[in-house]
This record gives structure tokens, sequence and C-alpha cells, in this order.
């Protein structure tokens, strides 16, 4: 019993070795005292890119004609629906009109169609994971870079 008394003393002898929460420390190396600025910062960038940001049309090297034979171009003879996915936007850097998918397991010509009923011809890369439609696409279909689109994928 009286170690159960014995363990509560000691924790609160301990609260004299720390400073109440108001109270500052001395200094050991020099005065307590903040010392007042003597430079000036650097300006902040108001963009997250700062000055690297570049917009989703400069990232873009697909023509207008490019796009619009890709949504113009009729479903073909003997393609086979390979199933529906979700998609997000792939790497901006990557080129073209594509959609990487698990559903191809080698680069095949292929179309999807969107909810909406638009359809765009487009190469169908091999992936793994979830599937990337690329930049030019999802500006061709009219997608807003933020949307997360279901689409039929279908094989040529």
């Amino acid at each position: 019993m009286r170690h159960v008394l014995l363990v509560p003393l000691l924790a609160l002898a301990g609260c004299g070795l720390f400073p109440a929460s108001d109270e500052r420390p001395g200094s050991v190396t020099g005065p307590s005292a903040p010392q007042p600025a003597t430079g000036i910062a650097p300006a902040v960038s108001p963009t997250a890119l700062g000055a690297r940001a570049v917009s989703a049309a400069a990232l873009d090297s697909t023509t207008a004609e490019e796009k619009a034979a890709a949504l113009s171009a009729p479903a073909a003879s003997g393609e086979r629906a390979l199933g529906k996915v979700v998609v997000a936007l792939g790497p901006p850097a990557e080129q073209g009109i594509w959609l990487s998918t698990a559903l191809v397991d080698k680069p095949v010509q292929g179309r999807i169609e969107t909810a909406a009923g638009k359809s765009l011809t487009l190469e169908l890369r091999p992936g793994s994971g979830g599937a990337l439609l690329s930049l030019a696409a999802f500006q061709a279909l009219g997608l807003s870079l933020t949307d997360l689109p279901e689409v039929t994928v279908y094989a040529r």
C-alpha cells in the first residue's frame, strides 16, 4: 500500500523541475530576449508550382486535327469490348492520344466510349493498376482533368 502512494508523490515532486508554461527558461549562451530581425525574408511565390507553372494546353502538343480525327473515327467492324474502367489523368509529359490499362498486354489500336456516348479512337497501352488516360484524350472528350470517368474499352 505504501508503494501505491509513493508513485504519485514522486510524480508531483518532479513537477518543480519544469517551468510553468508562461515562464521562459533562461538562456545558457546569451540573452533570453528576442533579437530584432536584421534582414528581409525572400518573397514567397503566390502559386504552388512557382514560376514553372504551365497550363494543360501548353503541355498538350496534339493538334486539333488529330483530336478531331480521333473523335470522328467510326467504330471498326470486328472490334471487341474489353470491359469498363475508371480512368485518371496520365502523365501530361507523355504526348499522344492513348489509354494505359491492364486490359491489354501489348500496344494495340482501340476505342473508348464515355457514359455520355462520346467515342475516341486511341492507342491502348499495357499498364498495371488503375487505368490512365492521356491529357490529349481528356481534352478531346471535353472531360475535366480532375474527373474520374468510367469508359468502355474496345480493341481492334
